[in-house]
């Protein structure tokens, strides 16, 4: 695979542009009453909706609604209740040029680093170009537990799910498929195993879903990617047990996120 092209990163308003335009924030296809359900049973402590997050505070459906028109740039207007909702773009650059210069400090260090997304459809060329680029510049990129499986709850009843690494990045597999999730259990279990064999602990993890929650929740530094409907990792960094979450839709076709990958590598410093 060739290298990325720094004269391919976007300006700030042409990213601004891009997102819009392919739907990644801006008017978002994420239907708002999917929005509002899930806050609701965030808020009443449904684990699937917590993402392995532990919270410190009691986080009303109130309070969840007025942290995600802060951070994520949700309609604010409470008699909107169908029909689709919004995503800043501005906060989504915001917190993705936090993202970059927290990976900017983890090359420049040379960290150890542990990529996985429960949205192989659609964000998983993003962790590819991070984890490539940081490999490139001596970073560690650790892949515990590959083949560790359990029983996954799925609309089609219990299935079973292993972890595997794609170019260093851990996903779900099963029945020759990759699978999208929100389960924390599989980053516990790679957190376990780090903890029994005494082995390299991540000083930064970039995740997603349930990913991310767990590894917050553990206190490893993490950053990561949420959609407007999955509010806990935004609860989570409210909380300081995220660093940094970018607001975005999570599953547009893959290619639609080349610029924003680019933008990122680029506030990296990882090309250019």
């Amino acid at each position: 695979m060739t290298a990325p092209d720094p004269a391919a990163v976007p300006t700030r308003a042409e990213l601004r542009e891009h997102l819009v335009r392919t739907l990644i924030a801006g008017d978002v296809a994420t239907p708002r009453q999917n929005n509002l359900l899930h806050y609701r049973r965030m808020a009443a402590g449904r684990p699937y909706y917590q993402f392995g997050l532990e919270f410190t505070r009691e986080w009303t459906f109130e309070d969840v609604f007025a942290l995600m028109v802060k951070k994520c740039g949700i309609d604010p207007d409470t008699s909107h209740l169908y029909g689709d909702d919004t995503i800043d773009p501005e906060l989504t650059i915001d917190a993705l040029e936090a993202m970059g210069e927290r990976i900017g400090r983890a090359a420049a260090r040379e960290e150890t680093v542990l990529l996985a997304t429960g949205h192989p459809s659609g964000l998983l060329p993003v962790y590819l170009a991070v984890a490539r680029e940081l490999v490139a510049r001596g970073c560690r990129v650790i892949t515990p537990a590959a083949g560790w499986s359990y029983e996954a709850d799925t609309s089609r009843g219990p299935e079973r799910r292993q972890i595997r690494y794609v170019d260093g990045v851990a996903v779900l597999s099963g029945g020759g498929a990759l699978h999208h999730t929100h389960d924390p259990h599989p980053m516990r279990a790679i957190l376990e195993e780090l903890t029994a064999n005494a082995t390299l602990w991540p000083d930064l993890v970039i995740a997603d879903h349930g990913w991310a929650g767990a590894a917050g929740q553990e206190g490893v530094p993490t950053v990561g990617f949420a959609d407007c409907n999955d509010p806990a990792l935004f609860a989570g960094e409210a909380e300081g047990k995220i660093g940094v979450v970018v607001p975005l839709d999570d599953n547009v076709p893959p290619h639609y996120y080349t610029p924003l990958t680019m933008y990122l590598l680029a506030r990296s410093s990882l090309i250019g």
